[in-house]
């Protein structure tokens, strides 16, 4: 191969390495955007109010690690491009490229640490059920032969699908492309129960046409954590998000956005969650871990 057919083949090797393999900082900076992720119906994390505003939690985290992006790179007019994940395609996304920071409901557990790094925690949540005040579910043995709803690829399909398993319990699983879908499987009765983060499920009751309607029940199944996640192998980037994470604890700002939205009235209905911080996250705004669920 002569030096003109080796440039030539060099340029197009180069050309086909996907973004993914670039550092993320340095893509950004070469683009000069930043594409984040938000979640459609992810109440109070991340969720969408009007046409296509995101609002939440979640989305005030990532707007704190766009802050110090900006900060980071010197370019104070950072174009953010935002766009809505899935909990089927928010990891493959993320790791080929097509954004480059996810903060919203995700269970950071060691499965998923295969294939992206997670931030500094930024919540506890476990496993309950929403069902209708009449269905009678008070708890799984109710669920015995009987249509449960959850989401596809989440951490609650696996542990309800083993939980039947374990108990005999013979539920049959549907599951939704997102958690407003799974609300409506329950809301038609296509479905006696939505087997779901707790905390998610206080934010869709609450937000629902019908809030007294529903209940959440059930023992606490699988306390897991939560954090944002980054690309995996790119230690720099990670770095910077678990820096903004640190200074939000430090300086109480974590404190001041939990209240916001979990102890105050939240858009669009104005309703309030009344979910005080518990006691792991608690602890977590001084240890700062970034510890996988067991």
């Amino acid at each position: 191969m002569n030096n003109l057919n080796s440039a030539l083949f060099a340029a197009v090797l180069s050309a086909a390495i996907p973004a993914a393999q670039s550092q993320t900082l340095e893509k950004i900076a070469a683009s000069n955007k930043i594409t984040v992720s938000y979640r459609e119906a992810a109440v109070p994390f991340s969720y969408v109010i009007g046409t296509h505003k995101a609002v939440g939690f979640a989305v005030d985290l990532t707007e704190a690690v766009v802050d110090d992006v900006r900060q980071r790179l010197h370019k104070p007019f950072l174009h953010v491009a935002y766009m809505p994940v899935t909990a089927q395609n928010r990891i493959p996304l993320l790791v080929d490229g097509t954004y480059d920071l996810e903060c919203g409901s995700t269970t950071n557990n060691a499965a998923r640490g295969k294939e992206v790094s997670f931030a500094i925690n930024h919540f506890y949540t476990g496993t309950r059920l929403l069902a209708k005040k009449t269905s009678g579910i008070k708890d799984y043995a109710d669920l015995a032969g009987k249509t449960v709803a959850t989401t596809t690829g989440s951490t609650n399909e696996k542990l309800i699908r083993q939980y039947s398993a374990d108990h005999g319990l013979d539920m049959k699983i549907v599951l939704g492309k997102d958690y407003g879908d799974a609300l409506s499987l329950v809301e038609s009765d296509q479905a006696v129960a939505f087997a779901m983060d707790d905390v998610l499920l206080f934010g869709l009751r609450a937000n629902s046409s019908d809030p007294e309607a529903f209940e959440v029940v059930g023992e606490t199944l699988q306390v897991e954590p939560y954090a944002c996640m980054v690309r995996k192998n790119d230690p720099e980037f990670k770095k910077l998000v678990d820096g903004t994470m640190t200074r939000l604890m430090r300086t109480g700002e974590f404190e001041r956005l939990y209240k916001k939205w979990f102890e105050s009235p939240i858009p669009p209905k104005g309703v309030v969650l009344n979910m005080p911080m518990g006691s792991q996250l608690k602890a977590n705004l001084k240890a700062r871990s970034d510890q996988p669920a067991m």
